[in-house]
Order: structure tokens, then C-alpha cells, then sequence
């Protein structure tokens, strides 16, 4: 498997994506992604073939490599997995991302929160748009329900992959209107 062998301590490409563009004060990613290699498969099979143990799979493992990392062990107060629409969420049955953002939670020793960022709209996939026309659709896209429940705490903002990091950056923007909020973020891939 391509492990990216980024950590939270080290600055890394991941970290480079958001400069200058949100507010945080870490990222990293487990995986590097490629058009023809293994992570597209096991994302494709996550997301399209009802194969959620990959995403169980993935936090294990990743939440071993992160305990490890005594930086951020004990750092983290919060995690919260990138919300899919309600109406996606009954197509697809689950949130590809849940169980690899309660595994973390759960090496970290940390809360797993599904219920304060919410996506307010069902927009087509991503992927295929550039930066600008996913910017476009970002209009209020999330929101919080609690943002007093998020208030002083470290949140690691979880997604399968950061391809320009536009989705990442929208739900963080929502997440950075809570106060004394500090926002790591993480995800199984990353396009290189």
C-alpha cells in the first residue's frame, strides 16, 4: 500500500494544500491516491460496492500510526467525519467515512461526532469539477447545529480523499466559525 509517511508533527504536501486558504493547524493524509492504482479500488469499492469494512480497515490502521504519534495523542477532542446530504446518505445506506473517523476517535481517545456539521444541500460529486466550479456550490453548503458543543476543542475533520482539498475547506470554514475552535484535518488519500 502507497502510506504517505506523513505525520502531524512535520510539515507535508498535505499541510501545503491549505496554505493560505483556511485556518488550520494541521493535515495529513494516510494514503496516496492514483488513477489506475489499489486506493482508487478500495475507495471505489467503499463507496459503490457496499464495502464499508475498508473504511474500519483504513481507521485501524491509520489510528495505530497516529497513536504512535504522540503529538497529536491526546490533542484531539473531537472527530468529525465529512457529512454526506441525508438524501445520499439513504441512497448509499452509510458515510463512507464514519467507521474510518470512529476508529480514529477511538485510538486518540477521542469523541465522535456526526451530528454538528451538516451538509444543507444534495450536490452532484465533486470530483469532476474544478476548484472555482466546486467554489461555486459553496454557498452555505454546511452548517453547524450545536457550535457551542465545538467551543475550545481540537477537531480532526475526516474524508476519504483530498483531491484540491475544496470539500475539506468548506466544511472547515463552517467548523472555524466556533470559537477558540483549533481544526486538524485528515484523510485516507491523497492525490499526489
Amino acid at each position: 500500500m502507497p502510506l504517505t509517511d506523513y505525520t502531524f508533527n512535520d510539515e507535508n504536501p498535505v499541510d501545503r494544500i491549505f496554505y493560505g486558504r483556511i485556518n488550520i493547524k494541521k493535515a495529513s493524509s494516510m494514503l496516496f491516491f492514483s488513477e489506475n492504482g489499489i486506493v482508487r479500488e478500495l475507495i471505489h469499492h467503499l463507496k459503490y460496492k457496499n464495502q464499508e469494512q475498508v473504511s474500519t480497515f483504513l481507521g485501524d490502521w491509520y489510528g495505530q500510526i497516529l497513536k504512535d504519534n504522540h503529538e497529536l495523542l491526546n490533542k484531539i477532542d473531537i472527530v468529525i467525519p465529512v457529512p454526506l446530504h441525508r438524501k445520499k446518505l439513504r441512497q448509499r445506506g452509510y458515510n463512507q467515512v464514519a467507521s474510518f473517523a470512529q476508529r480514529l476517535a477511538f485510538h486518540l481517545n477521542a469523541e465522535y461526532v456526526d451530528h454538528i456539521l451538516i451538509k444543507t444541500a444534495n450536490t452532484k460529486t465533486q470530483t469532476k469539477k474544478g476548484r472555482i466550479g466546486r467554489w461555486q456550490n459553496a454557498k452555505d453548503l454546511y452548517t453547524l447545529s450545536d457550535p457551542d458543543y465545538l467551543k475550545n476543542k481540537n477537531i480532526l475533520l475526516v474524508d476519504d480523499v483530498i483531491t484540491t482539498g475544496a470539500t475539506m475547506e468548506i466544511c472547515a470554514r463552517t467548523l472555524d466559525q466556533t470559537p477558540n475552535a483549533t481544526i486538524y484535518i485528515a484523510s485516507m488519500a491523497v492525490v499526489p
